[in-house]
């Protein structure tokens, strides 16, 4: 299988640490994203790594017992570790402060902490198995507060540290999960997730939050061995609804058509499911259409299962100069830890990755196009993969039928049309002076899904019209279908667009076409497609009326108008469309007398004079040029001409 055909893999540059044994342990930050290793309990040295950390933190501390577990908080300005079940230890790592430890034990009688989490660069809370303890830490008095505390039965906890929410599993029978959501220094409860009691081998829990610059919402994901449907004997993933406000809600749940081991990560708003029974992933997408049944969406995965890509460990040191291959990498090895959204740990081999989704080998995997662009449309880094199928639809090997390009083209314009309306709404709300709202607005993001006519006629089009194999009348088709789906969408088609369908049918010499489309107002008017008309009289002669047509229903281009009638010696044409929409009074004598002098017609010349000698008398009693007028060339010509007798005399009263 060659690397087109896998569409997971491991990033490149994965955290490297030192792999865990008995005098090294390591542990891992999911809000921070660091992975700890602590050899002989920090007494000979704790090595920090995260993802973007260029240079790791390296620190000791006394060996006071087992680390159950290390947290820094945001900002790495305070380090929490935790050796016993009925206390925390904190050190300062702020410039200035005394590096001294510290302790906060609860406060809830004969409780044992679980685990802790920090929900910013000062606040912290303890997640014991009779509730949560919620504390300001004061790093300069080298002691913690307590902010607030609630009561509940704790079995378990998870932490989203991208909502800020952690979940409590809660009830004798583990079935019952209690989000707490922490803002602005308080923990707020939220509805309670119940779900169906099962063995305790059965089923597990895992809580995510969507990106939120697409879904932005918030699932708990529970993974039930044992599907409660007669006719599916595979396992399944329920995906209930978390929302800030109101009642938990089941939504989603994924067939997976199979029993096994399973971990889960969510990636690019996708849910990953890998088995490593079969050393195999699917892929989900809640956003794609699914079966509903008038309460719940069942989905199935969207692409066969397929491995993660290989990897190969690069050698390092000296053995890297010899001739020796990489080490190939254990796929789905038990040893694999799963975080998420996206993080799989290997602490036996010291690795930790971030799980990628690659897009261009799930175009050959998914040949429903429709389906595909749906798919590609919520990916953050979709735009070139999405105009390479655009590509590949009109190129001659891999050929779509109008009615699918036409399909394509509906679904790019409908995210180009929101974007549109969105900065509309955005633009008009500032000049309406709400940018200081509350909360204050936020300028729409430009996701890769936004895909402009620039693009499309660059990348597409452009291409697509200049293949001299392709049948004349479908590249016309092609065009005009983007088109009609631009104007289904009331986006404003840009002119070049226009005119590459000017070209290509002149190109061909599809003049009948041409005026068709032209007659009908297929092609909108605008003063660049007229302009282009008129360049193309020499091919098309009745290009020229169909400009001039063009522009006085434009109504706006009434300067072009007469420039383009003086430039084809058409000088009385030019007057009289100038006398008919009354602006006779202010045009300039001189470039009219310039016109009809290079047609070398002398009585049209003297038509024009006299013209202007009349205009002249009417408004200042004179028939006489005025020096500003710079007409003395043209008043010489006409003595010359006609006789000076043949002048205007100033009418006397």
């Amino acid at each position: 299988m060659g690397s087109e055909d896998y569409y997971l893999e491991l990033c490149e540059r994965p955290v490297q640490f030192e792999k865990a044994n008995p005098v090294n342990c390591v542990f891992f930050d999911e809000a921070n994203k660091q992975v700890f290793a602590v050899r002989s309990g920090g007494a000979t040295g704790v090595v920090v790594k995260g993802p973007d950390d260029r240079n790791p933190i390296s620190f000791r501390m006394d060996d006071r017992g087992e680390v159950k577990c290390i947290k820094f908080s945001l900002e790495n300005k305070i380090l929490a570790v935790q050796r016993t079940s009925k206390a925390v230890d904190f050190c300062n790592f702020i410039p200035d402060n005394s590096q001294l430890e510290y302790t906060q034990e609860c406060k809830t009688k004969n409780a044992n902490i679980l685990g802790f989490c920090w929900t910013s660069s000062t606040e912290i809370v303890f997640i014991t198995d009779q509730g949560i303890e919620f504390y300001q830490v004061l790093p300069e008095k080298r002691s913690l507060k307590l902010l607030k505390s609630h009561n509940i039965n704790v079995n378990w906890h998870m932490y989203c540290p991208e909502s800020s929410v952690i979940l409590l599993s809660t009830t004798v029978l583990e079935n019952v999960l209690q989000p707490f959501y922490f803002k602005l220094g308080k923990p707020y409860s939220s509805s309670s997730v119940t779900y169906p009691a099962e063995r305790k081998d059965s089923g597990m829990a895992t809580m995510t939050s969507l990106s939120p610059t697409r879904y932005g919402q918030l699932y708990v994901l529970f993974l039930r061995h044992h599907s409660r449907t007669s006719n599916s004997t595979g396992a399944e993933v329920v995906l209930y609804h978390l929302p800030r406000e109101g009642a938990c809600k089941k939504m989603h749940i994924l067939k997976l058509n199979r029993t096994g081991k399973f971990a889960l990560n969510v990636v690019d708003n996708l849910v990953v499911v890998h088995h490593q029974d079969t050393e195999t992933s699917v892929i989900f997408d809640i956003r794609l259409r699914g079966e509903f049944d008038g309460t719940v969406t069942f989905h199935h995965p969207v692409l066969p299962a397929r491995s993660i890509q290989p990897y190969q460990i690069p050698l390092a040191g000296p053995a890297a100069v010899t001739n020796q291959s990489p080490v190939p990498c254990k796929l789905y090895s038990s040893s694999w830890i799963v975080f998420q959204p996206d993080i799989i740990i290997s602490a036996s081999q010291g690795y930790l990755w971030n799980l990628q989704v690659k897009l261009q080998p799930i175009v050959n995997l998914l040949p429903d196009k429709g389906r595909l662009m749906d798919f590609l449309l919520q990916r953050k880094e979709c735009k070139a993969v999405v105009l390479s199928v655009c590509s590949q639809m009109l190129s001659e090997s891999d050929r779509a039928t109008l009615p699918v390009i036409a399909t394509v083209f509906d679904k790019l314009n409908h995210e180009y049309k929101k974007y549109l309306d969105a900065e509309q709404s955005y633009t008009m709300a500032v000049e309406a002076g709400q940018s200081r709202s509350n909360p204050p607005l936020k300028r729409p993001v430009r996701t890769q899904a936004v895909v402009d006519q620039s693009d499309v006629y660059t990348h597409v089009l452009s291409p697509f019209v200049e293949n001299k194999e392709t049948p004349p009348k479908f590249v016309i088709a092609v065009l005009m279908e983007y088109i009609r789906s631009l104007n289904q969408f009331q986006i404003p088609v840009q002119h070049y667009l226009h005119e590459l369908v000017i070209k290509t049918l002149v190109q061909h010499n599809l003049f009948y076409m041409l005026h068709q489309f032209l007659q009908y107002h297929v092609l909108s008017d605008s003063k660049p497609l007229a302009c282009l008309l008129l360049s193309l009289e020499s091919f098309y002669p009745p290009a020229h009326q169909l400009s001039l047509d063009m522009l006085k229903r434009l109504s706006t281009a009434n300067d072009e108008i007469v420039e383009v009638l003086l430039s084809k010696h058409q000088v009385l044409a030019a007057l009289r469309f100038i006398r008919g929409i009354g602006g006779h009074d202010n045009i300039s004598a001189r470039k009219f007398l310039d016109a009809a002098k290079q047609t070398d017609d002398v009585m049209l010349f003297y038509t024009i004079f006299r013209f202007f000698e009349q205009r002249n008398q009417r408004l200042r009693g004179n028939p006489n040029f005025t020096p500003g007028e710079h007409c003395e060339e043209h008043v010489a010509f006409f003595k010359q001409a006609f006789g000076e007798q043949a002048l205007m005399r100033p009418t006397t009263f």
